[in-house]
């Protein structure tokens, strides 16, 4: 498969199975009131934030608003872009614990075993430890079985989005002692294609300038209200 087609693949990928079905999700599930644990108290507060008063319509945007935009689908991106690389078969899914996929990086041509990460700013503090930990114990493992000439840089922390100029002081600790790669030096090394994360990007930019992705939100937003309006929570 070269550049184009995988690009192609991937931009595909992501419409199917993270873009349609975040919009069926809106429509099946989160368009319900039934979905929602409200918070009686808070809900009327937020609806105040975003209506200046306790409304119908201020209590769907309090509820369903974080559902659309941030959690539903957030929550879902890095694992839906990890078994897109496997049913691309650019990687395999890893049986080691503590690690996510395996592959051969096309760059120093050596088996990486890779936890993946979304994006740059993604752990916490206390997150470090444990995840050096279980670096640790795998490396431990493989050197006491002698594994493959193994050694710190075919362990790795790969991040799917961002710079490395945006990586969070808790994965530079991480970088001291395992390589974390990031962005474009992740999709490199994964695929062999220099430029492609900058060419997805902007295919998949595309995508959505031209998708009418509007009608989905506003029908199970509506669809709410209507819910919300014939319950009388206000």
């Amino acid at each position: 498969m070269d550049e184009a087609q995988l690009i192609a693949s991937m931009r595909d990928y992501f419409e199917q199975e993270i873009v349609q079905k975040h919009q069926q999700n809106l429509l099946d599930k989160h368009s319900k009131l039934s979905n929602y644990q409200i918070n009686p108290i808070l809900v009327k507060y937020l609806s105040q934030l975003v209506e200046n008063g306790i409304t119908d319509e201020g209590i769907a945007k309090a509820l369903f608003y974080p559902r659309a935009l941030g959690t539903s689908i957030t929550g879902s991106f890095g694992s839906k872009f990890q078994k897109m690389l496997v049913d691309l078969n650019l990687v395999s899914g890893s049986l080691i614990a503590g690690m996510d996929i395996e592959y051969v990086d096309r760059i120093d041509n050596r088996r990486k075993y890779c936890q993946l990460k979304s994006g740059p700013n993604t752990i916490n503090s206390k997150d470090v430890n444990p995840m050096l930990r279980e670096f640790d114990t795998v490396a431990n493992l493989a050197r006491a079985n002698s594994f493959q000439n193994f050694n710190n840089n075919d362990l790795v922390l790969g991040i799917m989005y961002g710079d490395r100029n945006q990586l969070s002081a808790h994965y530079l600790r991480i970088d001291q002692r395992y390589p974390v790669i990031i962005g474009s030096d992740f999709w490199h090394r994964v695929t062999g294609f220099q430029n492609l994360y900058n060419a997805l990007i902007a295919q998949i930019d595309q995508l959505i300038s031209n998708m009418a992705a509007g009608d989905a939100f506003q029908t199970a937003y509506q669809n709410l209200l209507v819910e919300i309006r014939a319950a009388n929570l206000i």
